[in-house]
């Protein structure tokens, strides 16, 4: 499962982050620097306009807003 798919309220905890390709490495790393690994506690917080567009994001105690693209890379298991 990953971050897409949970509804807001939620949490999870992050398993690991998925790379699919080149591109991705660099996004890989970027949500790996802001807090999104393996065991850490994620909370999705609110879903874009009928679900689609950014993805509200609690990560540790800082909040993000994540494209869909990136929280898919984001897999989880629900707590």
């Amino acid at each position: 499962m990953n971050l897409e798919e949970i509804l807001p309220g939620i949490r999870a905890r992050v398993s690991k982050i998925a790379n699919t390709g080149n591109h991705q490495e660099d996004i890989r790393g970027q949500l790996e620097d802001i807090g999104f690994l393996p065991g850490e506690q994620v909370e999705v917080l609110r879903k874009g306009f009928l679900g689609q567009g950014p993805i509200l994001i609690r990560v540790g105690s800082s909040t993000f807003a994540l494209r869909e693209s990136e929280a898919r890379m984001v897999e989880v298991e629900t707590l």
